[in-house]
Parts: structure tokens; sequence; C-alpha cells
């Protein structure tokens, strides 16, 4: 056994005794532990924010539309012209080879490596957009319908649906419409209300009649205030459209990371000139923009710990060395170097913030399991777009939390260790 590791041992077992040292120990242990906690909870619970409000939109318009090139579709009308097949030839993208810019140490150079994505296209619908007004018979609102058919994915009815059930999506046009719990809620419908659809095109206005057979609800207000959702029938009924013409093209990837190559590589090899596509982000800029907000809260959270962590350390190092003053000098006087006396205390050092790691560790997973299955932080969903405190964290990120806070922590340790060097064995055995 190394003399320093033997001498630190010896000393982390005599701080269990009574000493002003063991009182130091205990708070530098509870604050390490302390910070560890909040890092990981505060770190699960911004991805988990992140993640469950990107699902939702995803669930809603895809990851990558696919919409005529220079028009508006919505306002003007327009059907989207695209080839037999072409649904097809975007189904059949599967992992795709791409070349990136050789990145080092964040700095990119003019060398090319060749990569793959990680997933290709899990699954592509088509969709129709068209603003209507709903009326019963004491209000109006207007919203914009989306209508979908058959290959629309229906986990969305699955995740979102608060009463009633599902569209039937099948040959046979269902008059049935679904409204968000928003709509709802204002024009006091319930699952079995008839409604009244009016469509404004040339000439007078068209009516027609539905029945709403669910209420959904995806927390998302920029959504449930607008939306409807419909068979695309209808409206390829009531906009003189045949079968084939649609408003536009969403496509679901396997791996959301996959999301800027995907969308160039169809916008490049796979639709023609006059079709383009746009992703989800490019859609919904402003709700992303403010989600990348949060990797700077994130930051800012982690970096007000790790330094709380190191402050604290650096602190009990110093009283500890105070503290053992005279076995310094005595170390010494037998011969040490002051390396040799360093590592002693950075090892006891290490020793504190291990258990301080451990324990916060417990902590931090414990409440973020008690969370994630009893949901007892509530937030404001209006504000939020979430009713609950959302958790998501990985085996990585909870190993790099912690192999952040010990490698940085031990390394500014170092510093305040050069003391022990100031010490002298003649001052330091004067008086005892």
């Amino acid at each position: 056994m190394y003399f320093e590791q033997f001498v630190a041992d010896r000393l982390a077992g005599s701080a269990n005794g009574k000493s002003f040292s063991r009182v130091i120990i205990r708070i530098a242990i509870a604050t390490i532990a302390l910070s560890v906690s909040v890092m990981i909870v505060a770190s699960a619970m911004i991805h988990g924010f992140k993640k469950e409000i990107s699902q939702k939109i995803f669930d809603f318009g895809g990851h990558i539309q696919i919409t005529e090139a220079f028009t508006n579709p919505i306002l003007e009308g327009t059907p989207m012209q695209y080839e037999a097949g072409l649904i097809d030839s975007i189904k059949e993208v599967k992992r795709v080879t791409y070349e990136w810019p050789l990145d080092i140490l964040g700095f990119e150079t003019n060398r090319y490596v060749r990569k793959r994505t990680r997933g290709g296209v899990k699954y592509v619908y088509r969709y129709i957009q068209y603003p209507a007004v709903l009326t019963t018979r004491e209000d109006m609102e207007g919203l914009i319908l989306k209508g979908v058919s058959d290959d629309f994915p229906g986990t969305f009815f699955d995740r979102y649906l608060q009463d009633g059930t599902g569209l039937s999506l099948n040959d046979s046009l269902a008059t049935e419409i679904l409204v968000s719990q928003v709509t709802a809620l204002r024009l006091h419908l319930s699952v079995g209300d008839r409604v009244n659809l009016y469509f404004i095109k040339e000439g007078p206005p068209r009516a027609r009649r539905f029945t709403v057979t669910g209420i959904y609800k995806t927390g998302l207000a920029e959504y449930d205030k607008k939306f409807a959702l419909i068979d695309m029938g209808h409206l390829q009924d009531i906009l003189d459209w045949s079968p084939e013409e649609v408003t536009g093209i969403e496509v679901v990837l396997d791996d959301i990371d996959d999301l800027p190559i995907m969308n160039e590589y169809l916008n490049l090899e796979v639709l023609p000139t006059h079709l383009y596509t746009r992703s989800i982000r490019q859609v919904a800029s402003s709700i992303f923009d403010w989600l990348d907000l949060q990797d700077i809260n994130e930051v800012i959270i982690l970096g007000l710990m790790l330094l709380v962590c190191v402050i604290n350390m650096i602190t009990a190092l110093l009283i500890l060395i105070l503290e053992r003053t005279h076995m310094i000098g005595v170390l010494k006087a037998l011969g040490s170097t002051n390396w040799q006396i360093r590592k002693i205390f950075v090892r006891q050092a290490g020793h504190i913030l291990l258990k301080g790691l451990a324990i916060g560790n417990l902590v931090g997973l414990g409440l973020c399991y008690l969370q994630k299955n009893f949901q007892f932080i509530k937030l404001r969903e209006e504000d939020y777009y979430l009713a609950v405190a959302p958790i998501d964290f990985s085996v990585s990120t909870i190993l790099i939390i912690n192999l952040g806070t010990f490698i940085i922590t031990i390394l500014f340790l170092i510093l305040p260790s050069y003391f022990i060097s100031r010490i002298l064995p003649t001052r330091a055995l004067r008086f005892n």
C-alpha cells in the first residue's frame, strides 16, 4: 500500500472521532450531495421538458413537411402536384451515407468524413389543410381543418384523445370531426354533438354537417386553438380535388437526430424541383428557439452547482490542512516531500467527494424516480405546455455529471494544496 494512501485512510478513519474536522467533513459531504442531486434533477427535468414538447410537435406535424414551392397552399387553396410513386420512393429511403466536415476540438477542417444516418423514413402520410368556420346554435369559431387519411399514425389518437374515439379513416367517408379541448370548452361541445362547417370558396359558402366523435388535447396552445381533424376526403370533395391532390406530405423519421441530413437528402435527391421540404424546426421555429434556450439554463445551473462544489471542497481542504499543521511538520521532519503530503490531503478530499457523490446520486435519482411515477410536481399547462414536470435522463448524462464533478473538483484542489509547501517543520513543531 502506498504511503500516501495509508495516511489518507487513517485520517479518514480518525475524522469519525470528536474533532472539528468531523464537522467540516460532514458539511462538505452534505454540500456536495446537495449540489449533485440538484444537477441530476435539473438535467433530467430540462431534458424531459424538451423531449415531451418536441414530441407533441412531431406528433402533430411530423418531422419533415413536403409542399409546393413558392406557394401557400393553405391560403391559396393550391393542391400539391406530385408524380405517382413519389410516396413509395420516400418510404424506401433508409439509412443515408453522407459527407460531413471533420471537426477537431470544435473547429471545422477542410477534410470530410463519411457518415451514415442512424435510421431512415419511418412512415409517410398525406394531409390537407384548409380554413373553415365551425358553427353551433349559439356560437361560431374559425378553425384550420387538417384532413388526414388512413395513413395518418394512430398514435396521435392514443396519446392525446381526452374523450370519445378517433376518426374512422376508411374507404367510406364518415362525417366525423375531432376538436380540441380548448374549442370544445369555448363552444360548449361534447362527444356526439352535431356542428356545421362552412367553407369559403368561389361562389356561396359550402356547408357540411359533422358529428363530434372525439376531443383531443396536446397542451400546445398554438395547435389546440386553431386545428380540428376530419377525413381528408371531405376536403377533396369540397375543393374539387382529385384523390391524388393534397396540401402536402408529412414525413416521420426513425431518429430525430437525422433530421438535417434527411431533410436535405429528400430535397436534393428524391423530390422533383417543384416540391421542397421544410423541417419541423423551420415550421415551428419560435417554439424550438424557446426550447434551445433551456440548454443555456441547464449550463448555468450545472455551472453554479459545480462552482459550489469546488468552493466548498477548497474551503474544507484548507481547514483540514490547518488542523493538521503539526502532522505536516512531523512528516516533513521525517523526510516526506511536499508532493507526498499534498497527495495525502488530495486523497482525503477525494474520499469526501466520493461519499458526497454517492449520497447525491441516491437522492437525485430517488427524486427523479418519485416524480416520474407519482408526478407530485405540477405545472401550469397554459404557460409550460405540460401539466406535470417531466423526467428524462440517461446513463451517459449521469456519468458525465459525476465524472465531470469529480475530475474538475480534484483538479481545482491541487492549487490550495500548494499551501502545504509554505509550512516549515521548524515553525510547525516549535510549540509542540
